[in-house]
């Protein structure tokens, strides 16, 4: 069985990105993790995603803190395994780049479905920038991959994606009700 995968090999990120985190951030306070949604504009269409800051809030905390300094605008789709996964978040995008720092894996207590998103990861306590986005439910993946948020508009979007397709841009947003 294929598995989302993130090479341990660190690259450089691009120099045009101001303030990135150069160490994990932690826990982020709660005002700027909880009730929070994911915007991502890409060349296809626009996928929104919602964040699970109490099952996962190392992981949101860093993605939050990644596309609020910027970070991921621009980067492209790198990985696209058809009725299994979409990948990106990869500055290199070959899938062996990252921010330049590791953070540990948080307990996966939800299944991975049509629309989970989760992070990649070369092995445990490994994950960086690099996500996925489920095309199918997966029930046969190992839950070695860090759960932190579901998309709730645009999953024909996300099933439209292919290699080399560009984030225009991510924010991050008060979740809508």
């Amino acid at each position: 069985m294929q598995q989302p995968s993130a090479s341990d090999t660190p690259e450089e990120t691009a120099t045009e990105r101001p303030q990135v985190p150069v160490e994990p951030v932690g826990i982020l306070p709660a005002e700027r993790i909880e009730d929070r949604q994911v915007r991502v504009k890409t060349n296809r269409g626009e996928i929104v995603f919602e964040l699970f800051a109490e099952d996962a809030p190392k992981a949101v905390s860093n993605f939050v803190a990644l596309a609020e300094s910027g970070y991921y605008d621009g980067l492209t789709f790198h990985r696209v395994v058809p009725g299994f996964v979409i990948q990106g978040g990869d500055p290199s995008g070959n899938g062996t780049g990252g921010p330049g720092y590791k953070f540990e894996d948080e307990p996966v207590t939800r299944d991975y479905l049509a629309g989970t998103v989760a992070m990649a990861n070369a092995g445990p306590d490994t994950n960086g920038s690099q996500y996925f986005v489920c095309l199918e439910d997966q029930p046969t993946l190992p839950k070695n991959y860090t759960i932190f948020g579901q998309v709730t508009s645009g999953l024909d979007i996300v099933r439209s994606i292919a290699i080399g397709d560009v984030m225009e841009t991510v924010t991050v947003e008060p979740k809508q009700q």
